[in-house]
This record gives structure tokens, C-alpha cells and sequence, in this order.
């Protein structure tokens, strides 16, 4: 229903069961007894108010560029707006920014999709528990305090949208329920790819430290790989697996070993003896357009 179409006196018919939504009307769900010391004490109907109920709703929204119904948190605000939110979804405006910037967005998608693929592989499968990471951090972002509490009752896209890898998923460390930090987007925006003490002040690290068990001197020190995945790297068939794996989109996975053989001079194709020496002249060849600035983004 279009919610300006509901005046104070509205009444509904569903049109697949004939129910009817009405002002003022309730629905009994059960009969209830309340009991103290075996004595009943209260007994009635468990009753929702139907204003009530349409007060309480998902409000959903037509996006004008893809047309299709969406949660309204998926529009970003605009207050000139009847509804109080943009006419394009948030995806669709992304597409239109940049398209209207010049900026080839879709290669960049494409290239953090291949990122996020890649940095999974060093993951050991985990469910993580949301509420229990928003319970720790009192659903307010560790670095400005905002309250969160109302990306609870968000999509599951949203809610991850506010877990932040405190040791950056960049150095290949992991994402648990235990070690996750809860930030705004606009701070998770600012940390990612930040080792926390490049970011934090030494009292947030300090604090932090206590939420996340991580030691406080490692977040305090330089960046550093995950010596766990580095040992997996060391591993013939876990780097073979990789190749097959990303057989299509490589550049990544070039771009990994470059990095952590700059950072620590272990090169992980040393790791197979099946791997083709191509890859080493491609990874070299890029490591060097890298440094010149004159790397390709589309691939290797």
C-alpha cells in the first residue's frame, strides 16, 4: 500500500484472504494466562492493534532507474524529497556517479570482488555471530560513539557494512566474532586497509585490545602479514590451488605475492614446483609497472 494513501480512518481488504486491516480494529494471536505462585492472576487475548501493526511495517520504495521495490534504507536521504530519500537506489546511483564522473566503476567492482575472493581463501569457514559483536561494543561505533543499534533490524548486507577487520584483511588476518571491530561506515570507510595503529590513538588501541583479545603491542607495531596464511603459502598444492582458482583473474594474486615479498622477501611461487615461470615474469613485469605508475587495473 502507498503509504499516503492510509488516512486515520484507513481500512484494508487483502485481496488473497479478505483480511481486513482497519483503524482502530485489533487481532487476537492467542488466549493467555498469567500465573504467580499457581494462582491466575490476569487471563485475556493476546491482542495487536492494526495501527499499530502499520506503524511498525517495512517501508519500501521503487527505485526510478531499475524499478525495482526496495527496502527504503537502500535510498540514501534527501530531505526535498516527499519520501525523504533519493528516487535512485544506492546501487544505481553509485553506477550513475560514476558514469557521470568518468570512472569505470564496474572494472573497479569487478577488481575488490577478485580482492575479497582472494582474501576468503585465507579464512577458516566461521559463522559469524553479529549480535554478539554488536553486544560487545554496546552497538556503537568504537571510534565516534554513534548509536548502531537500528542496523540490527537492517539487512545482512548492512549489518556487515559496520564489522570492520581490525588487523586488515590487506595482511591476509581473518575476520572472527571475537577479533571484529564495530564501526559507522563512515569510519569502516576511513580504517580499511589501516593497520589500527596508524588509525587509533594509544588509549583506543588500549580499549580495543580488551574487546578484541588481539595484543596490544601487535596492533600497536608495524603492519604485518598473517604468519598463519604465509605458512599456507609455503604449501605446494594450497598455491596451486590458487592458480586454478583465479585462473581467470590473476592480477590479484600477482599483486598479493609482490606484496608480501616486498614486505618480507618470501616468494610464495617459490612455494611449487609446478607453477609456470610465466607467472613470475608477469608478477616481476607488474611489480615494475607498479613502481612506474603505469600499471594496467584490467589484468595481467
Amino acid at each position: 500500500m502507498r503509504e499516503d494513501s492510509l488516512d486515520a480512518d484507513f481500512s484494508v481488504n487483502c485481496e488473497a484472504c479478505g483480511f481486513v486491516h482497519a483503524a482502530g480494529e485489533t487481532v487476537s494471536l492467542y488466549d493467555y494466562e498469567l500465573l504467580r505462585d499457581d494462582e491466575k492472576i490476569e487471563d485475556g487475548a493476546f491482542q495487536i492493534l492494526h495501527d499499530d501493526h502499520l506503524k511498525d511495517a517495512q517501508r519500501y520504495k521503487y527505485c526510478i532507474v531499475c524499478g525495482t521495490l526496495k527496502p527504503l534504507e537502500q535510498f540514501d536521504r534527501h530531505s526535498a524529497r516527499a519520501s525523504g530519500r533519493q528516487g535512485e537506489c544506492t546501487l544505481c546511483k553509485q553506477v550513475y556517479n560514476s558514469i557521470k564522473n568518468q570512472t569505470r566503476l564496474v572494472e573497479q567492482h569487478r577488481e575488490a570482488s577478485q580482492k575479497r575472493r582472494l582474501y576468503t581463501q585465507f579464512e577458516q569457514p566461521s559463522k559469524l555471530d553479529i549480535r554478539a559483536i554488536y553486544d560487545r561494543f554496546g552497538c556503537r561505533c568504537f571510534k565516534c560513539g554513534v548509536d548502531l543499534a537500528s542496523d540490527l533490524e537492517a539487512g545482512a548486507l548492512q549489518k556487515l557494512g559496520n564489522l570492520d577487520h581490525t588487523l586488515p584483511v590487506f595482511y591476509l588476518w581473518p575476520l572472527t566474532t571475537n577479533n571484529a571491530t564495530l564501526l559507522c561506515r563512515n569510519h569502516n570507510g576511513e580504517k580499511a586497509e589501516k593497520w589500527p595503529g596508524a588509525y587509533y590513538e594509544d588509549a583506543e588501541l588500549r580499549r580495543l585490545s580488551a574487546l578484541t583479545g588481539i595484543e596490544y603491542r601487535l596492533m600497536a607495531g608495524t603492519p604485518n602479514f598473517n604468519p598463519e596464511a604465509l605458512e599456507w603459502l609455503g604449501k605446494p598444492e594450497f598455491v596451486e590451488s590458487l592458480f586454478e582458482k583465479f585462473a581467470r583473474y590473476p592480477h590479484e594474486l600477482l599483486r598479493l605475492r609482490n606484496r608480501i615479498l616486498a614486505a618480507t622477501g618470501f616468494d610464495f611461487l617459490d612455494s611449487s614446483a609446478r607453477i609456470s615461470p610465466d607467472w613470475r615474469k608477469n608478477a616481476d613485469a607488474l611489480r615494475g609497472a607498479t613502481a612506474a605508475g603505469t600499471e594496467d587495473t584490467d589484468g595481467a
